[in-house]
């Protein structure tokens, strides 16, 4: 699944036009490097988004085409930060 789509379905970013441009900005990384918003996430990437001062480290657990709100949390698990 394409990144910025992961994002949008796990509620990481609210809007995918968002994680889209949150991608081409450099302000998420994937497993250390910078990604583009077409990088294929798998489970186990460790996905980290730069939201202003905020940084925000998550694992992939799983990736799912549909989640509903209350099962977006499951997607992932967040890291220290």
């Amino acid at each position: 699944m394409r990144l910025d789509k992961y994002l949008k379905i796990s509620r990481l970013i609210k809007r995918r036009t968002v994680a889209n441009e949150a991608c081409d900005a450099g302000r998420v990384l994937a497993n250390g490097k910078p990604a583009r918003a077409s990088y294929e996430v798998k489970a186990g990437d460790v996905l980290e988004i730069h939201l202003g001062e905020r940084v925000l480290k998550a694992e992939v657990l799983s990736v799912a085409e549909y989640a509903k709100k209350e099962q977006a949390s499951d997607l992932y698990r967040l890291l220290e930060e």
